[in-house]
């Protein structure tokens, strides 16, 4: 449930690649045109709503229902804090974030799934008409659900320790760092169910684990490894709701070439601006084709499809900046790869992260993204946009490419640095 006030932020962070991108796609007159959800019949009690502002603080959040409530946990990673002392390790916490929803409270959305549908053309593609508007449905179904706020969940560590997450606030997200969490070596990962196990109706969740030091692969998603046609309303749409998910021709063999490079296989961030409606979605992609990281997304749009469209396409600089400054935070000592494309603002992310923590990351791949018709005319793919972008970043440190290949020998030129 996005507030005004993040819906002002966002439409105020919008750069100027972005702006480009919009007025090139006309994404606002897509946008107001898109079905808004009806939220009549939501049974959001005036207690969880007045309450939901307290966020971790409130007193009146209650247990989540097993019979009408479920839970979503998100893949994390459990990392060891860099103290001031080298000689002295700390004890392995991770951020844990729990969404919660009531469960089929999802309206008829047949007005939504037709509207896509009329949108992309449908009938002129000539496909099973019947087969494709049941996928669509099926994909919106995570952005039907009403939302729980003020509700929490307990879940069981694999020795047994058992732990409260939430509750959740305004948008029924909570989020929350658990110290002290039993030590694993480098790479390794645990599994963790809520209880009982059955309200996290898309199974359990996994941290991996880190150690401070070693390589950290920060890598976006949306037409970085999966395409998305970002630059177009339509393009979004299709490639969302009706198309299977496919990755971008070369990068799941580049990021296998990455994973096995190293003495020891790199932590994956996976950094998208999408918002977490389409976690599920997401993930058992990325679980087909890349190497297994969690997946950083945006707390934005559980009210309307127009509210997508807008998360993936404004304020994305400011918020990817943010959610890597985080990362920094957990890991100042790792040297990182970062991966982006040209269709949003990740250059000019990535040239500012350089900037602020000289150092830190060693390399920075840019896909030039020429295949969308909306791209056409823009600057989006220009030297001197990548040349301002990286502004005081030493040449070396960044590269652009049409065709993963091109990156093969500077991954080769990392091994022994």
């Amino acid at each position: 449930m996005q507030s005004a006030f993040d819906k002002g932020r966002q439409w105020m962070q919008q750069d100027a690649p972005e702006n480009e991108t919009r007025k090139a796609g006309d994404f606002r007159k897509t946008e107001n045109s898109m079905p808004r959800r009806d939220t009549s019949d939501w049974k959001i009690s005036l207690t969880d709503n007045v309450s939901s502002y307290l966020g971790s603080r409130n007193p009146m959040a209650r247990d989540i229902d097993p019979k009408t409530e479920s839970v979503w946990l998100f893949d994390n990673v459990a990392y060891r804090p860099v103290h001031v002392y080298p000689h002295k390790p700390q004890p392995h916490q991770a951020e844990f974030i729990a969404a919660y929803f009531q469960r089929n409270t999802g309206k008829d959305i047949s007005q939504a799934v037709a509207d896509i549908a009329e949108k992309i053309g449908l009938k002129k593609q000539g496909a099973n008409e019947a087969e494709t508007e049941k996928r669509i449905a099926e994909r919106l179904q995570p952005f039907t659900d009403a939302i729980a706020p003020a509700r929490s969940v307990s879940i069981t560590l694999p020795n047994g320790q058992q732990e409260r997450l939430g509750p959740g606030g305004r948008s029924a997200v909570s989020e929350q760092t658990l110290v002290a969490l039993e030590s694993h070596k480098d790479g390794e990962t645990i599994s963790i169910q809520p209880n009982p196990p059955e309200v996290a109706i898309h199974g359990a969740m996994t941290t991996h684990f880190t150690e401070p030091e070693g390589w950290l692969i920060i890598s976006d998603i949306d037409d970085s490894v999966k395409t998305t046609m970002t630059p177009s309303p339509i393009g979004i749409l299709q490639t969302t709701f009706v198309d299977d998910p496919k990755p971008i021709p070369g990068m799941p063999e580049l990021y296998q070439r990455i994973q096995s490079t190293f003495p020891q296989p790199p932590t994956w961030f996976y950094l998208s601006a999408s918002p977490y409606n389409l976690y599920p979605f997401l993930r058992s992609f990325l679980h087909a084709h890349y190497p297994p990281g969690p997946i950083v997304l945006r707390d934005a749009s559980w009210m309307n499809l127009g509210g997508f469209l807008a998360s993936l396409t404004q304020g994305t600089e400011a918020y990817k900046k943010s959610r890597i400054e985080k990362i920094h935070q957990w890991l100042p000592k790792r040297k990182v790869i970062c991966v982006g494309d040209s269709t949003q603002s990740d250059p000019e992310a990535y040239g500012d992260i350089c900037r602020k923590y000289p150092g830190w990351v060693r390399k920075v791949f840019i896909r030039r993204v020429e295949d969308v018709a909306e791209m056409q005319g823009t600057d989006k793919n220009s030297a001197g946009r990548f040349e301002k972008a990286f502004e005081g970043v030493e040449k070396g440190v960044w590269q652009t490419f049409l065709k993963p290949e091109e990156c093969w020998e500077a991954v080769e030129k990392l091994r022994g640095t």
